[in-house]
């Protein structure tokens, strides 16, 4: 039987298409497979909207277990310009301006814009 190993790298592509639906199963299995995410690897993409996806969503995470990212997060830039996790155009105005006013701090920080209970698992 093989197994298949989640990354950090398909969650953040996944959020950047806008594809939540699979970005929560990735979530789910990854918090599964990788119960250290201090030990979780950089991705090997060169692109910066990768990077700071995966930087954001491990962030996240790790915050919401009460864990320390891992140090490679540190490392990475925010974007030029804010970039919504949920497709703006099929949301209200409230749930943009609760994204824009409200998102959670790590993805914020990178210019991530996301409801504040963005891959809350409660």
């Amino acid at each position: 039987m093989v197994k298949i190993v989640t990354t950090i790298e398909q969650m953040a592509n996944a959020a950047l298409s806008l594809d939540n639906f699979l970005l929560r199963e990735l979530t789910q299995e990854f918090l599964r497979q990788h119960p250290q995410l201090s030990e979780v690897n950089r991705p090997q993409s060169k692109d910066s909207r990768v990077l700071a996806a995966a930087a954001s969503l491990i962030e996240l995470l790790a915050a919401r277990r009460n864990q320390s990212p891992p140090s490679w997060t540190k490392e990475i830039g925010s974007l030029p310009e804010p970039t919504y996790l949920v497709n703006p155009k099929a949301v209200g105005k409230y749930t943009r301006r609760l994204c824009e006013t409200e998102a959670p701090e790590p993805l914020r920080i990178r210019n991530f814009l996301a409801p504040p209970n963005f891959l809350d698992s409660r």
